[in-house]
């Protein structure tokens, strides 16, 4: 061997022996690459995890838009929206081979008539299993046949029951089996912006679902019936959806369709709707007494104008009296052409269509008690007065006669 081995060997063993020590004593102070630490480590000894390269983290998905589908509140509802069919009977001007322009335009002086008979769509609901149909009354006025077909395309001939003019709604009856019933909701508690749904026979397609949101509540002043508390929805309410379904989300009927205030306007986007709370009173009263029992005092108001109110200093929402009925319980306890109105029962008014709604739910034989500004107000110094009348029914002359 030769001398510089033998020199360097006893050096190198010192060496190895002390990292030996190190490695026994502080095995941590040693480090290795992953592919000598696979190769060095016992097969029964569980390694840590390698050290990885950290990635750049992955993109987050898109997000996704969340599909709302009423397919459940529809077949909820559906089955029980029927389809109206009706026939009326008319006298029109015999013009012969002439256009109709031209009897519509002699009117009653034409000599000679003919009867033609006339015929109409709209849609219905089935309000219980003994097969009450709620419906529009203008659907059905003066209709000499009335026949209900089911979305099953069921068809039977329906009766009248009963009607209430003021607030345009009819009641029918058909005898059929195994009838659907259209769930009953609330409308005093519909919030603007809430979904809901139109469901009736527009133009004669057949059953057909509209979508909106309610746009407003309590809306009146449009002169179509005496007690207007609609419900204004911009799903569309075509000719023939009259009568039909305006349902909420969970498919429980809200709000009962009427398209001849639509049509009135005739303004796309604005559609009106019985709200239910009022159709389920007035049928519940047709089918017990076989019509609406009403209060009334004899007055027909007016709204005042802002300007007039505060010219002549009267509060906020009192009501002008425009007429008084002769005989009438108010005629009876002095009030006049001319008085305004701006209480009833303490409470101060929203108007003439509050007022005549506020009498109208008390019972005949009931008082009420309203304060007044005798004038007329714009003749003269007001007075303040208080009367009690007393209720009495509202006599079927007054009926269907739209506060001015």
């Amino acid at each position: 061997m030769p001398g510089w081995l033998r020199w360097v060997s006893p050096w190198v063993a010192l060496g190895l022996a002390i990292a030996l020590a190190v490695v026994l004593v502080r095995p941590g102070m040693i480090r290795v690459g992953p592919a000598a630490s696979a190769s060095l480590a016992p097969s029964n000894v569980s390694q840590a995890p390698a050290e990885k390269t950290l990635a750049p983290p992955a993109p987050a998905p898109a997000p996704q838009t969340q599909f709302v589908s009423y397919a459940d509140a529809v077949d909820r509802s559906a089955p029980a929206v029927v389809n109206i069919s009706t026939e009326r009977r008319v006298l029109v001007p015999n013009v012969g081979a002439l256009p109709p322009e031209f009897g519509r335009l002699f009117g009653d002086v034409w000599p000679d008539y003919r009867e033609r008979v006339e015929r109409s769509l709209g849609s219905g609901v089935i309000y219980d299993v003994l097969g009450h149909v709620v419906t529009n009354f203008h659907v059905i006025e003066n209709a000499t046949l009335i026949n209900v077909q089911l979305k099953d395309q069921r068809e039977a001939p329906a009766t009248l029951v009963g009607v209430d003019r003021d607030t345009d709604l009819a009641v029918l009856k058909i005898n059929l089996k195994k009838l659907p019933v259209i769930p009953i909701g609330r409308s005093d508690r519909l919030r603007v912006g809430e979904p809901v749904l139109a469901i009736g026979n527009p133009i004669g397609l057949g059953q057909t679902v509209t979508q909106g949101i309610i746009s407003a509540t309590g809306r009146g002043r449009l002169g179509v019936s005496t007690y207007e508390n609609f419900i204004q929805t911009d799903a569309p309410i075509n000719f023939g959806n009259s009568g039909g379904a305006l349902i909420n989300a969970s498919g429980e009927l809200v709000g009962l369709n009427t398209a001849i205030a639509g049509r009135m306007l005739g303004i796309e986007g604005i559609g009106f709707a019985i709200p239910v709370d009022l159709v389920r009173g007035v049928v519940d009263a047709i089918l017990r007494e076989g019509r609406v029992v009403r209060g009334w005092i004899g007055v027909v108001p007016r709204d005042l104008t802002a300007d007039e109110a505060e010219q002549f200093g009267i509060p906020e929402g009192s009501v002008l009296v425009r007429q008084v009925y002769s005989g009438s319980p108010a005629n009876l306890q002095g009030i006049a052409r001319g008085d305004v109105i701006t209480e009833v029962n303490g409470t101060g008014l929203h108007g003439a269509q509050d007022l005549m709604a506020r009498v109208a739910m008390l019972k005949p034989g009931q008082g009420v008690r309203l304060s007044l500004w005798r004038g007329p107000p714009f003749e003269g110094p007001l007075r303040e007065h208080n009367v009690r009348i007393e209720v009495v029914e509202r006599p079927a002359q007054a009926a269907a006669s739209p506060a001015a």
